[in-house]
């Protein structure tokens, strides 16, 4: 098997495992959605005192709302991703399994994570979307260009989240226990992607840090090619420079990490 196909596979095979916590995807769906109703009626709230706030009209800042509910698991940005398990299998050492593999480590964790990522994108990021544009006033183009740019944008979100949580997760090779460093990646997460409020309605040097930092290619990123409000081959080129950048860095991580394990004799 030529390694494309090997890694495609692997792909396919994360899509199928998620695929099978049917249970799991229904009470997830029913979550996002009623976290989209709360958020909703926040923003609501707080665009009727403060109309345009970050650019946004109500009908934009509603489809931020169901975005963002839509891409949470998606993009893994609290948790749920893969880096646990592979937090996990260093731990107890069963990485050493994982390097002998006739497969580059990264690669194998990206493909499978991609998997994941388009499962929960279609199992769990679908309805509440589709709930919120049923329900609510929403501002969706009508313009297929603009919705294929918005899935790139998106497909770049997930390669950035991965290397992000790539990198938290092989901490645990130094620290043995990355609970901590899992729990602070979730809160800069919800922060810096906009989760909580969307990053163009951030003040003055705040906003500037936010807003270049790679959480931004998450959720806002794609929020505003979708909204109109970005220029999509600007945001794909920061998207690009950042999911490089970190892939990068992981590689560079997971090189250290494999002479340690080496050292150690694992």
């Amino acid at each position: 098997m030529g390694a494309g196909r090997l890694y495609v596979a692997v792909a396919v095979g994360g899509f199928r495992r998620y695929a099978t916590y049917r249970v799991a995807t229904v009470a997830g769906v029913f979550t996002n959605t009623v976290f989209g109703l709360i958020l909703v009626y926040t923003y609501l709230a707080l665009w009727e005192e403060r109309p345009q706030l970050g650019g946004y009209d109500q009908a934009q800042a509603v489809t931020y709302v169901w975005l963002g509910q839509a891409l949470l698991s998606t993009l893994a940005i609290g948790g749920g991703g893969f880096e646990d398990e592979l937090i996990e299998r260093i731990r107890t050492g069963d990485v050493a399994i994982d390097l002998y593999r006739p497969a580059d480590l990264q690669l194998w964790w990206l493909a499978g994570d991609l998997g994941r990522a388009m499962f929960q994108l279609l199992g769990r990021g679908v309805v509440p979307f589709a709930f919120g544009a049923l329900v609510f006033d929403v501002a969706l183009p009508s313009d297929p260009v603009t919705w294929a740019g918005f899935l790139l944008a998106v497909l770049l979100g997930m390669v950035v989240g991965f290397g992000i949580r790539y990198l938290v997760a092989l901490s645990a090779f130094w620290l043995m226990d990355g609970t901590g460093v899992v729990q602070m990646a979730w809160l800069l997460g919800f922060f810096c992607s906009g989760m909580l409020l969307p990053l163009n309605v951030f003040p003055g040097l705040l906003g500037e840090i936010v807003r270049v930092l790679p959480w931004s290619s998450l959720l806002q990123a794609p929020a505003d090619v979708l909204l109109g409000r970005a220029d999509p081959l600007g945001t794909f080129a920061f998207q690009g420079v950042w999911a490089v950048a970190l892939l990068a860095a992981g590689r560079l991580v997971q090189s250290a990490a494999t002479r340690r394990v080496v050292v150690q004799g694992g």
